[in-house]
């Protein structure tokens, strides 16, 4: 994505958060006078237009814990003899040693500079401004309180815009570790979010947002959170608002994405064609930082995207060369090619049944079509005997199960693997009385088990050269029949339970 592609709206304030936050400073002081003056002195300034808040201590103990339940105080004004002659110093090595807090600019106040020269506490510990109380007249109290702010918030900037930077590197290696679009998109949204609100001593963002992608022309919500949320797989024509839609017509219509105060539109077009766009609303006006954290994220948003469409073109092209794969070997003999989009379906529709994942789930129902390609190398007059087999003609035929695994388990892909695995195994039964090996119970790999179900259901119910169909009834019987013999017993359960949704698949691929 190019620097183009951004525009940032012109705004008053941009860079303050909606919020009524102040500058923090403690005054570390014994004297109470010390506190009232300095307030007094400090009540109405303010920097960027953001006032102070003053805090009082009268101790080193009431400083560091002042300090620890305020890590985002900016400046202390840091007495050095108080209820010790050293309390300050102690205190400032505590800050930086133990609590680890290098941001707050502390200026060391003294009356007594005699017992803390100035060269030797400048040189043994880590502060940022020596005063003798003498010397913090108005003005030099103005200069020394407003270039000690400017510093912090300097130094606040350089590590949001790292921490920033890391947050990107992290969300960027995990966003490319998912290839499935709707849970991609659903975890760029998160990511977006986090990286707005990764500092800790800003308000919290609430957000909203929403992730549009075109399919046959028209844009649909794949992901949604906040206000958005539930929208998913809706229309965005007829689920977001006017203005919602025009600022992501506006993207489209642009090719660009857009900073409008408070909301991020992001505008990404796929080297394979089609678009997606992001749109994120929060509570807070988007600052120059933030642009650009989103425009670096963005960039590898874009990529991802690519990859993404890549990968699924990929994947289908896999499962359509599987699929015709499978249904040529069917139609050696002479039965219908949905036998095999069936197969895929059952399979599928048992795996989600039985609580595997969804990458497993789609797994299954792609690799499942291959599981008689094996019968490639089987003579067509035993595929298509009208009668019953000779015993030799058994044993040929057995032999499709490793031949099928023969073809496919040279490939590294995951749906080659998958398919080599049912081509192999879907004929073995759960008592050991199978074939090719023999192998019985949770041995069988689940893939094969749930094909063995889906294989054996589908050729009961359609005719085939050497059968007529089964009434639905008399299928239930068979498997109740073999269930533990040659069927796993819940994955018969699931079959029967279910057996409404397994008849409404047979009719939306008939023969």
């Amino acid at each position: 994505m190019s620097d183009e592609q951004f525009i940032f709206a012109e705004e008053e304030n941009e860079t303050k958060e909606i919020s009524d936050a102040k500058w923090k400073l403690i005054i570390a002081d014994d004297e109470e006078e010390i506190h009232s003056v300095t307030k007094m002195v400090l009540g109405s300034f303010t920097f960027e237009g953001i006032g102070l808040e003053f805090l009082s201590a009268y101790s080193g103990r009431e400083t560091r814990d002042l300090i620890s339940e305020n890590p985002d105080t900016a400046i202390i004004l840091l007495d050095v003899v108080m209820e010790k002659e050293n309390s300050g110093l102690e205190t400032v090595r505590w800050i930086r040693e133990e609590l680890k807090n290098r941001f707050v600019r502390i200026v060391l106040r003294t009356g007594q500079p005699g017992q803390a020269p100035e060269k030797q506490v400048i040189r043994n510990y880590d502060i940022n401004d020596y005063k003798e109380k003498t010397e913090l007249t108005d003005q030099k109290l103005f200069t020394t309180i407003t270039s000690s702010i400017r510093s912090f918030r300097d130094i606040k900037t350089i590590d949001r815009n790292k921490r920033g930077l890391e947050q990107i590197i992290v969300s960027s290696a995990g966003m490319f570790e998912e290839n499935n679009l709707k849970s991609f998109t659903s975890g760029v949204l998160t990511q977006l979010t986090a990286i707005l609100q990764f500092d800790e001593s800003s308000i919290l963002l609430q957000s909203s947002s929403f992730a549009l992608s075109d399919e046959s022309g028209d844009l649909y919500i794949l992901s949604g959170t906040g206000d958005f949320k539930g929208l998913e797989g809706l229309k965005a024509s007829s689920a977001l608002s006017g203005k919602e839609s025009e600022l992501c017509e506006n993207a489209i219509r642009d090719k660009k994405s857009y900073f409008s105060e408070d909301t991020y539109i992001g505008y990404f077009e796929r080297s394979s064609g089609g678009v997606n766009i992001l749109y994120l609303k929060g509570n807070k006006i988007i600052s120059d930082l933030d642009k650009e954290l989103i425009r670096i994220f963005a960039t590898n948003i874009s990529v991802a995207y690519d990859n993404i469409f890549l990968n699924k073109e990929i994947e289908d092209t896999q499962k359509e060369i599987i699929t015709t794969l499978g249904e040529v070997v069917e139609s050696r003999s002479r039965e219908t090619g949905n036998h095999v989009k069936r197969v895929g379906a059952f399979s599928a529709l048992i795996a989600e049944k039985i609580g595997l994942n969804e990458k497993e789930v789609e797994l299954i129902r792609s690799a499942s079509p291959m599981h008689d390609i094996g019968k490639i190398g089987i003579p067509e007059a035993i595929i298509n005997k009208p009668g019953k087999l000779t015993k030799e003609e058994f044993e040929v035929i057995k032999t499709h199960s490793l031949i099928g695994h023969d073809i496919l388990k040279g490939s590294d892909r995951s749906i080659l693997k998958a398919a080599a695995i049912i081509a192999e195994q879907h004929h073995e039964k759960w008592d050991g009385s199978g074939y090719p090996n023999k192998i019985k119970g949770e041995d069988i790999h689940i893939y094969g088990r749930i094909t063995a179900i889906a294989d054996v259901f589908d050729a009961l119910d359609h005719k085939r050269a050497y059968k007529v169909p089964w009434s639905l009834q008399d299928i239930i019987d068979f498997f109740i029949d073999q269930k533990g013999i040659h069927f796993e017993p819940r994955l018969v359960d699931i079959l029967i339970e279910h057996m409404d949704d397994f008849v409404a698949i047979r009719d939306l691929y008939p023969d």
